[in-house]
């Protein structure tokens, strides 16, 4: 077992208290090897810094996974208070280069590391005593409170692996050497790389639910394919082989590189590969916390679109087509390979879990079955999209996992790295990033059966409309983009319609609880600035899609299986001239981040009935509405415990001396003394589950004036 990493925690298990034990180890161990790779920083001031625009300050990170159990076991409601609510916010969002991330750091003033290290402490101590106190029955499942730490654990044993590579991106003055980070020792000249045959194989992809590893949602569900014999590298493509084409002058020759390269070649000016050092006439090569000369052995790293570029490269040299493999094929050299999963397979057989270095070692050390480096050493990238298998959902605790990446534009990566631990190294894994992202990731090619016009060619290839596969968020873009029923106008104008009229000033609203956008862009007839916010990713980027790609493509149920499909485009909505008004972001309204400020109207559409404590919302919301702000709050006051613990109900009950409590009555007591009730009227609105089952709802409109 490795020294410095913990596998897994298998889910099943004879007792309940070693499970508890063993839980805690792995947290704690993924707790303290995360804080020992921010010990690669020189110092304090580094963790300020930007390895790269695209990213966040490294601060931010470090803070960013503790705030992660926080958030999520306050959403799931297995505890009730915070520890930090500000820095529950301000760390609250890490997806990276999305429309609805906030990249802006200057708005923020980030705590001294000090803070976030005391910070870091306490949700340490709060969540081993819940590790150790939480029910508990075995085998743990998707419904268990202990799923969720496990989650959490997950999510920060891939920041450990993506700290790293954001660490190794920083200029070289600002990192030292950690004496537990080994970087390999040896190299020579890189092998040649050949041919291996793939035999033909039925593949069976995803998990179900007695799988005994946690996973993410988007490995749940059923994929399958045939798949034809094919060839595929022998090695991983090594700096020597991939160095012929550097030399060829291929980061020039355009043919060899689609759009999307050729726009990354533009904006980076890249003449290497970005872990290249070029040195007079040689190259040198960065690892974690050094510069040393190049290990022409080890595999090269690249993002997807160098790959791409590579493959393209070679096909025209050696008159054979190769392409990086799809997540199928990828499977099948696997299988071909004899390798078990964990925890029968131990990293020892593999560069993996830092289990040997803190780096990529030679292509040719690590042998399965003929086929070297299936596992481990760098990242694999396929030519696969990431999307749902048959049968995907969304687990609740984390709708902004899967479904962001689920555009056509994030790649599969596939096989795990050195710095790959935890669920990153199981055989059903799944991440993808963008293809100009860098990982700890290379590629190795295929030759397969199929045709040339099947494949990706040099010039990049419509996707076709990306329809929306959440049917939730279907229906609620047939809700707010669809058609009208019975006469009841569309809720999303007919709110922003009544709001609007009650604004004094029309620089600057806020539109929460914005769902799938439509009201965001209605109020931006009458704003110059509209920002629309909502704590579901999931329906956050139809807005945000909308905006970027000018349409939506979502199915509405008409019966049984039956569904119709449907497409809106910004033209059709006359938002073609609204568009640059209206900005999208996931946000807390219970915990909304400080620079969500300055309104003169605010906006809490159908959401007070569903937050998990709206006196967390209500008692600050003065604070973000400029002088004479209004703020118009929707519902129908439909409360429920699966959504609002009762204890934090507004209304719907009867209190200790037998009166009714009716919402609108506790609004005017919690917001009477900063706010005056301007205006109350009833709002239809009609929700269409299929042709002939609609929900007819009538919502209570109240309109406050801050005094």
């Amino acid at each position: 077992m490795s020294k410095l990493s913990k596998y897994s925690v298998l889910l099943d298990g004879k007792s309940v208290d070693a499970k508890r034990l063993e839980i805690k180890e792995y947290f704690n161990n993924t707790n303290n090897l995360f804080e020992k790779v921010f010990e690669v920083l020189k110092d304090d001031t580094v963790f300020y810094e930007k390895s790269e625009i695209t990213r966040h300050p490294m601060i931010f990170y470090f803070g960013h996974t503790a705030t992660f159990f926080i958030n999520k076991l306050i959403s799931m409601k297995i505890i009730n208070e915070r520890i930090n609510a500000d820095y529950e916010s301000v760390f609250a969002v890490g997806v990276d280069e999305m429309a609805w991330d906030e990249m802006d750091g200057s708005k923020y003033n980030w705590p001294s590391v000090d803070e976030v290290r005391a910070y870091r402490q306490q949700v340490n101590t709060l969540v081993n005593k819940l590790i150790m106190e939480l029910p508990l029955t075995l085998p743990i499942t998707k419904e268990s409170p202990m799923w969720i730490v496990l989650m959490a654990i997950e999510h920060e044993r891939i920041h450990l692996e993506t700290s790293l590579v954001l660490h190794r991106q920083m200029p070289i003055a600002l990192v030292k050497d950690i004496e537990v980070f080994k970087v390999c020792e040896h190299s020579g000249a890189a092998p040649i790389n050949e041919m291996v045959e793939i035999n033909a194989v039925d593949i069976r992809l995803g998990v179900d639910n007695t799988h005994p590893l946690y996973s993410w949602d988007n490995e749940y569900g059923v994929y399958k394919e045939s798949i034809e014999s094919f060839k595929c590298a022998k090695y991983l493509i090594s700096n020597g082989e991939y160095l012929a084409f550097v030399e060829d002058g291929g980061y020039e020759r355009e043919e060899f590189w689609d759009d999307e390269g050729r726009e990354f070649l533009k904006n980076t000016q890249a003449q290497h590969p970005s872990f290249w050092i070029k040195e007079k006439n040689t190259y040198k090569y960065r690892t974690l916390s050094r510069i040393i000369d190049m290990p022409q052995d080890w595999p090269v790293d690249v993002n997807a679109l160098e790959a791409e570029a590579f493959c393209r490269y070679k096909s025209q040299k050696d008159g054979v087509l190769y392409q990086l493999p799809s997540e199928a094929e990828y499977r099948a050299i696997y299988e071909q390979s004899g390798i078990k999963d964990i925890p029968e397979f131990h990293e020892s057989r593999a560069n993996l879990d830092l289990y040997h270095y803190a780096s990529s070692c030679p292509v040719n050390e690590f042998n399965f079955n003929g086929i070297y480096d299936v596992v481990g050493n760098v990242w694999q990238w396929s030519r696969t999209p990431i999307r749902p298998f048959k049968g995907f959902k969304v687990h609740e605790a984390y709708d902004d996992f899967s479904v962001p990446t689920f555009d056509e534009k994030h790649a599969l990566i596939l096989g795990s790295s050195w710095a790959s631990s935890g669920n990153l190294i199981t055989k059903h894994s799944r991440y993808a990033f963008r293809k100009h992202f860098y990982q700890n990731a290379g590629f190795r090619y295929v030759i397969s059966q199929k045709k040339e016009e099947e494949l990706y060619s040099t010039k990049a290839l419509p996707t076709g409309h990306i329809y929306e596969s959440d049917e939730l968020v279907s229906q609620y873009c047939e809700f707010q983009y669809g058609a009208s029923h019975f006469g009841v106008e569309n809720f999303a104008c007919s709110t922003a319609r009544v709001a609007s009229a009650f604004a004094v000033n029309n620089k600057k609203a806020l539109d929460l609880g914005c769902a799938t956008g439509r009201a965001t862009y209605e109020l931006a007839r009458e704003f110059d600035s509209v920002e629309g916010i909502d704590f579901s990713v999931r329906f956050v980027q139809a807005g945000a899609k909308l905006k970027e790609d000018g349409y939506l493509a979502f199915s509405t149920k008409e019966e049984g299986e039956i569904a119709l499909q449907k497409k809106v485009t910004i033209e059709d909505l006359a938002y073609e001239d609204l568009k640059e008004k209206v900005s999208f972001w996931q946000g807390d309204a219970c915990n909304l981040k400080a620079n969500f400020t300055g309104y003169d109207l605010i906006m809490a559409t159908n959401l007070i009935d569903r937050l998990y404590n709206p006196r967390l919302f209500l008692d600050t919301i003065d604070e973000r509405l400029n002088e004479d702000g209004i703020l118009v709050i929707t519902s129908p006051y439909t409360w429920q415990e699966s959504s609002t613990a009762k204890e934090f109900w507004l209304g719907g009950f009867t209190n200790g001396n037998g009166e009714e409590v009716k919402t609108i009555d506790s609004l005017s007591t919690i917001l009477g003394e900063k706010f005056e009730l301007i205006h109350t009227q009833d709002l239809e609105f009609v929700i269409k589950e299929t042709a002939r089952k609609y929900q007819h709802t009538i919502s209570e409109v109240s309109v406050w004036k801050k005094k």
